[in-house]
C-alpha cells in the first residue's frame, strides 16, 4: 500500500485542525515504509557521490534487496529482536542500509558519529549494550581500542577496509551470497527502533529511545519547511548521518515520500563542494545548519557560478539571522529558508512555512500540525500567558515524535516530564521561550548550560571530564561564547595544577586530548588559564560567572 503523510490543506489553521495520527498502519515498520511500499521501486532512492569522483545510484528495489540480505546476515550472527547494533559510518550506503536492516530484523540501531574519540565511543557502546558495530575504516582503530571495554560487543564489521584484522568482518560478508528476501519482523508503531545519544549540561550522555513511528513524526514538518511540494524533489544535507537533524529532518522522510537523497562523505564542510553537489544532482531541497549557510554566503555570486535548482532550505540548531534570510532571497533568487526547532528527544516541533505565513526574523515559526506545543511552567505544567517566558514543551500522549524515555535512566525521563492539573503530560525540552498573540514561538535561552556550536549540542560536563584527564589540569569550567560563523564556540577556563606552566603548548595538548578522547567538534577552540575558578560552597564550578566574565570583557 502506497501512502504518505501530507499537509494538503490550503491554510496552516486548517492543516492543524484536520491532521491526525490515526492513519498509521497497525503493523507499521520503518523499513517497509521507506523501501517496500512504493509503486515504482525502480526509481532512484540514493545518489551516492565520493570525493574521488566516483558515483553510484541505488533504487528503492536495490536498497530493499540489500537490506534484506544484511538483515539475514545479522540474524545469522545471532543478532535478535531488541539487540542494539551501532552504526559508525559517514554518508555512505552502509549507513542507512544497516539501520534499515536492523528495523527489518526487529533490532535497535544506534547511530554514532565518526567524529567520536575513544571515551565518547566507549561510553555509548558500553551503556547501550551494543552487540555489534558496523564501523567505517576511518574509525576502525578507535572501535578496536575500546572493544575490550564493551563486554556485550560480539561483532565488529568494517566498511571499506581493504585488509581488516582477523577478528573483524568486512561489511560485504553480511550480504554477499545471501538471499535477498527476508521476512520482516512483526512490529508496530510502538516497537523500539533506535537509540540516539544526546549531551546534557551535567552527567554522562543520555540515550534517547525512539520507536518505529519516529520518522513519521517528522513528516509533517518535512512537508511544511520544504514548502509542501516534494513530489519532484531531490534532497541533500551535509549534516552527519548520525545526527537526528540529518536522518529525521531529511533522509527517512524523503524515502517515506519515495524521493531520492544525495550522499557524500564530505568530512569538513566545504562551500564550493557543496555548491557543486547541489548543481550536479539538481538538488531542490536541502537541510543546511546555520554554520554551513554562513560558509556558503562567503562564495560570491553563487547563482551565476552554479546552475542551481534549489527552491527551499530548512535550517535549525540555532536561530537564523535576518542576514541569512536576505542573502537567500537576493543571492539565490528567492530560495525559501525556513527555520525549524526540535531536539533529539522530540524533533521538528516548530517550523516556518513561507507558503502559509510570513517568517518573522528571530522566531522559529509556529507549532507543526500533529504536535501540541505550549509554553508552560516547568514546575506545574500550566500554560503560560501569551508573551510570557516559560519552558517550551510538547504533549507526550499520542505524538510519535516524542521519545519513549532515556535508556537505562528512568529518573532522567521523569525529570523531563511534568503533568498539568488537567492531566496533560508534557515533555519539557529544557529550552525557554515565549509565544506571541499570532502563534509564533520565540526561543529565549537554554535552561541549562548546553552549548550549540555549528549545529551540534555539546554538554559542557563531558568536555570538562575529558580536559580533566590531562595531568596538568586541576579544575576546568567549559562554556559557550558567541561566534559569528559557528553561533557559539567552546571555551575552557583551566586552573593548572601547582607548578604547571600555562602556555600555548599546554593549550594544544588539551585540545588534542579532547579531539582524541571525545570528538573532533567538541574540543575547546579557546582556552584561558585562571589561578582559581569560581565555585559554589559545595565545590561546583559556577559556569554562569565564567560566562559573565566573557560579557564583562
Amino acid at each position: 500500500m502506497s501512502w504518505r503523510i501530507t499537509l494538503d490543506a490550503p491554510t496552516y489553521e486548517q492543516a492543524r485542525d484536520e491532521f491526525s495520527w490515526e492513519q498509521i498502519p497497525d503493523d507499521y515498520n520503518i523499513a517497509r515504509d521507506a523501501l517496500g511500499k512504493h509503486e515504482d521501486p525502480d526509481r532512484p532512492a540514493l545518489y551516492q557521490a565520493y570525493p574521488d569522483g566516483s558515483r553510484e545510484t541505488y533504487t528503492f528495489r536495490d536498497l530493499d534487496a540489500r537490506t534484506d540480505a544484511v538483515a539475514r546476515g545479522l540474524a545469522d550472527r545471532g543478532i535478535e529482536r531488541g539487540d542494539r547494533v551501532a552504526v559508525v559510518v559517514p554518508q555512505k550506503p552502509a549507513n542507512p542500509i544497516t539501520h534499515l536492516a536492523c528495523w527489518k530484523l526487529g533490532a535497535v540501531s544506534l547511530p554514532l558519529s565518526v567524529l567520536f574519540g575513544t571515551d565518547a565511543l566507549r561510553y555509548r557502546l558500553a551503556d547501550s549494550g551494543a552487540r555489534a558495530v558496523v564501523a567505517d575504516e576511518s574509525v576502525l582503530d578507535t572501535v578496536l581500542a575500546v572493544r575490550e571495554d564493551c563486554p556485550d560487543l560480539d561483532h565488529v564489521v568494517a566498511v571499506d577496509a581493504a585488509d581488516p584484522p582477523s577478528d573483524v568482518e568486512r561489511f560485504e560478508a553480511l550480504h554477499e551470497d545471501r538471499p535477498t528476501e527476508f521476512e520482516v519482523a512483526e512490529t508496530d508503531a510502538d516497537t523500539p527502533a533506535i537509540v540516539m545519544y544526546t549531551s546534557g549540561s551535567t552527567g554522562p550522555p543520555k540515550g534517547v529511545l525512539h520507536t518505529h513511528d519516529v520518522w513519521l513524526g517528522h513528516c509533517p514538518a518535512f512537508y511544511m519547511y520544504f514548502e509542501r511540494e516534494v513530489e519532484e524533489s531531490v534532497f541533500w544535507t551535509p549534516a552527519d548521518w548520525a545526527w537526528i537533524g540529518a536522518l529525521g529532518d531529511l533522509v527517512f522522510p524523503a524515502w517515506h515520500h519515495g524521493r531520492p537523497v544525495v550522499g557524500y562523505p564530505m568530512g569538513g564542510f566545504d562551500a564550493e563542494t557543496a555548491y557543486e553537489l547541489l548543481a550536479e544532482f539538481d538538488v531542490t531541497d536541502a537541510f543546511l545548519p546555520p554554520t554551513a549557510i554562513r560558509m556558503l554566503m562567503e562564495v560570491e555570486d553563487p547563482a551565476d557560478e552554479y546552475d542551481l535548482d534549489l527552491k527551499a532550505v530548512c535550517s535549525g540548531g540555532e536561530p537564523l539571522t535576518p542576514e541569512i534570510l536576505d542573502w537567500a532571497d537576493e543571492e539565490l533568487s528567492g530560495v525559501a529558508v525556513n527555520e525549524l526547532y526540535g531536539q533529539t528527544e522530540a524533533n521538528l516541533l516548530v517550523s516556518n512555512c513561507r507558503d502559509w505565513f510570513p517568517a518573522r526574523p528571530g522566531s522559529m515559526g509556529k507549532p507543526v500540525p500533529g504536535h501540541e506545543v505550549a509554553i508552560v511552567d516547568p514546575e506545574t505544567g500550566e500554560r503560560r500567558p501569551r508573551d510570557e517566558v516559560g519552558m517550551i514543551a510538547v504533549r507526550r500522549d499520542g505524538d510519535p515524535v516524542v521519545f519513549e524515555g532515556y535508556w537505562n535512566q528512568p529518573e532522567k525521563t521523569a525529570d523531563a516530564t511534568v503533568t498539568a492539573p488537567d492531566g496533560t503530560e508534557w515533555h519539557l525540552t529544557g529550552d525557554l521561550g515565549s509565544r506571541d498573540e499570532d502563534g509564533y514561538v520565540w526561543f529565549k535561552a537554554r535552561d541549562d548550560d548546553v552549548i550549540i556550536t555549528a549545529g551540534y549540542r555539546v554538554g559542557p560536563g563531558e568536555v570538562e571530564s575529558a580536559v580533566l584527564e590531562h595531568p596538568d589540569v586541576e579544575q576546568v569550567g567549559v562554556v559557550g561564547v558567541p561566534d559569528e560563523r559557528r553561533g557559539e564556540i567552546i571555551k575552557a577556563f583551566v586552573q593548572p595544577v601547582g607548578g604547571a606552566t600555562p602556555e600555548d603548548a599546554l593549550r594544544e595538548e588539551i585540545r588534542d586530548l579532547v579531539r582524541e578522547d571525545l570528538a573532533k567538534h567538541e574540543y575547546p577552540r579557546e582556552i584561558a588559564f585562571l589561578d582559581e575558578l569560581p565555585q559554589t560552597t559545595t565545590g561546583k564550578i559556577q559556569r554562569r560567572k565564567l560566562r559573565d566574565r566573557e560579557t564583562d570583557e
